[in-house]
């Protein structure tokens, strides 16, 4: 469907107020990211700001969610520019696009695993953001299944896992839609958080006290992961 003007206008400057919001937050930190800042920047007021969104939380949230898009998105392009039958390839484009993103945007990544801003954690749960962020989590989560499917490795039985994750593996799992065992649930999950608490220990320079440069480090917990998942390094 083509849009009328006033409809292109109106997304243009949602997209402005966007890029807008973003840059404060890169040259000045999430706590000067302001509808007065904003509106300041783009030659408004605060109150014509309110036109495009209702609220400061719904901005950020906005933000938010187009940078989990940006970031799917290279994530995707990276995925694909490797051989469909190379694995091996599409793990390591999707953890090192990651990593690389991250490194990149530190701001914008703190945005977004980070501290949240003061009221916009707990709501909106099926709101714009909130599809966004799960569609990126859903780009780790069927590559795995991709994995799974064409080479079953090693996951422990349901039975042995603990009771208290075994209902929150089945949660989760039905809120995804996938039908992976929950043991190849749990070990998901451990990769993840391996995988996102390396990268954030990077960001944030927790790391600094050993390290000036982390990446060998980092290659090497990807190796270990890949070597369990059937990938290992030929």
């Amino acid at each position: 469907m083509t849009l009328g003007r006033r409809e292109r206008v109106r997304a243009a400057t949602i997209v402005e107020i966007t890029e807008t919001a973003r840059k404060i937050l890169i040259d000045e930190g999430p706590e000067a990211v302001t509808l007065r800042a904003i509106a300041r920047e783009m030659g408004m007021t605060a109150p014509a700001l309110y036109r495009y969104f209702p609220s400061h939380a719904e901005l950020v949230r906005h933000m938010v969610g187009t940078l989990f898009n940006e970031l799917t998105i290279a994530l995707h392009t990276e995925i694909k520019a490797v051989p469909h039958a190379d694995m091996r390839g599409k793990f390591l484009a999707a953890t090192l696009t990651f990593r690389r993103w991250a490194l990149e945007h530190r701001r914008e990544y703190a945005l977004l695993f980070g501290t949240p801003f003061p009221g916009i954690e707990d709501v909106y749960t099926d709101d714009f953001a909130a599809e966004c962020g799960r569609q990126f989590g859903l780009t780790f989560l069927h590559l795995f299944e991709e994995l799974w499917a064409g080479n079953p490795f090693p996951v422990p039985p349901e039975e042995s896992l603990d009771p208290r994750l075994r209902v929150q593996l089945a949660r989760y799992r039905d809120s995804v839609g996938t039908a992976l065992p929950l043991g190849c649930m749990q070990f998901f999950l451990q990769c993840w958080v391996r995988l996102q608490g390396a990268v954030s220990l990077e960001v944030f320079g927790h790391l600094a006290f050993a390290f000036d440069d982390p990446e060998p480090l980092f290659l090497l917990m990807l190796e270990e992961v890949a070597t369990h998942i059937g990938l290992a390094k030929p």
